[in-house]
């Protein structure tokens, strides 16, 4: 195990950083589709070209994540996120130099393959920090509550330069100037030291290891199922409300910024919750709701929709958290990067291809209802698997496992 004798200004300032680094990088992947239609503009793309801006990022993270992962584990959590900040604000600053497409999608994948890299020793830091498995999944709420404010500022930051007249890509420059500050700030913090026992020989094959894991299996297949569901609204959700003719035409205008508050402000809300009722309740009362509004909204039309899916944003918020603490807290410390960068594959593989997947089904059967169809049976059998969890409760048993080999 880890060195945790941190002081609790020591522990706070590392969770402040933490917080900020997911904020940051937030605001460059949640901003892709506001980019997307300048990109098309500028270089006469097609949809399918232009969709390799978010496509492009999201498979380096995910490979990222699964290859390189256990660095984290390897050198400590300190030297690995500011050695993957390093890179993100380097590919971050180059967006300022650059003029052709190709050019962009190099440090689109420049950029993920940071995020991978500081995102699963992060996520690792908070199981170090944590006393106890549920202060660890109350704290990644709270981190997930700071990366749905950077998916809100991200957008929000794009808009407000396209109108001053200047290029996307300065919003890129500015979230590399916040990269170095973190990297300053985390290079005279202390952070947990790392533990001597830890087999020093770990590599990437690590994280594929795990995947032979029924328990990081089970908890990473419920991440891909809610990334899925997730990522509809904020990837098809806006094409899809160009059909609304009802009497609010406004609230299918801002539709998508709604839903990015009502995650963000329900991350936040999550802790509460999660002091009124277990998680395992939690989660089975928010895949529920969820399933719900996809349901009523395919079943009640678009004019509807423009409710149901926003609202769903309320809900989706504590959901991959909690699936991402209970994933990994049911490792021992020393696997912690290794199971982060397994779920982190999980999460970057399925939102580059439930998109996709929607838009074949959607040219398939001639609609694009027919791909929030395919979202809603993902949101069905994610209720499923949480009403099984909540049954068996696999992560208590499993948790309990773990504290008798130490013991």
């Amino acid at each position: 195990m880890t060195n945790q004798i941190l002081s609790e200004r020591e522990k706070k300032s590392v969770k402040w950083l933490t917080f900020i680094m997911f904020l940051i990088f937030a605001m460059t992947t949640d901003a892709v589709g506001v980019i997307i239609p300048e990109v098309i503009k500028t270089f006469g793309l097609t949809l399918t070209q232009a969709a390799t801006f978010h496509y492009a990022t999201m498979i380096a993270i995910a490979v990222s994540g699964i290859c390189l992962g256990y660095l984290g584990d390897r050198f400590g959590r300190k030297l690995t996120i500011i050695g993957g900040l390093a890179l993100f604000a380097l590919a971050s600053f180059l967006f300022a130099v650059g003029s052709s497409f190709g050019f962009f999608l190099l440090l689109l994948v420049a950029i993920g393959t940071a995020v991978g890299i500081f995102k699963t020793a992060a996520l690792a830091l908070i199981g170090d920090i944590s006393s106890t498995p549920a202060e660890h999944t109350k704290t990644m709420n709270l981190v997930e509550g700071f990366f749905g404010i950077g998916a809100i500022i991200g957008p929000a930051l794009v808009v407000y330069l396209l109108a001053q007249g200047i290029s996307w890509t300065y919003l890129y420059v500015v979230a590399g100037g916040l990269a170095v500050l973190l990297i300053v700030l985390a290079s005279v913090s202390r952070y947990p030291e790392q533990a001597k026992e830890v087999d020093l020989s770990v590599n990437w094959k690590a994280a594929f290891s795990l995947a032979k894991d029924w328990y990081a299996l089970f908890f990473s297949s419920g991440i891909a199922l809610y990334v899925i569901v997730e990522c509809a609204i904020y990837v098809w959700m806006p094409t899809w409300f160009l059909e609304y003719d009802g009497n609010y035409p406004l609230l299918a205008t801002y539709a998508l910024s709604v839903f990015f508050i009502l995650r963000a402000a329900g991350r936040f809300l999550a802790v509460l919750v999660l002091n009124l009722m277990s998680w395992q309740m939690a989660m089975v009362v928010c895949t529920g709701a969820i399933f719900v509004c996809y349901l009523g909204s395919i079943v009640l039309g678009v004019n509807y929709a423009v409710w149901l899916l926003p609202a769903s944003g309320l809900f989706m918020s504590l959901i991959y958290p909690t699936l991402n603490s209970k994933g990994i807290s049911g490792f021992e410390p020393h696997k912690h990067s290794s199971a982060a960068g397994l779920i982190l594959f999980f999460t970057a593989v399925a939102a580059a291809v439930g998109p996709l997947l929607m838009g074949v089904i959607g040219d398939f059967f001639g609609h694009l209802i027919f791909g929030f169809v395919f979202c809603a049976a993902c949101a069905g059998v994610l209720f499923l698997g949480c009403i099984f969890n909540f049954i068996k409760d696999p992560s208590s048993q499993r948790l309990s496992a773990i504290s008798s080999i130490h013991s």
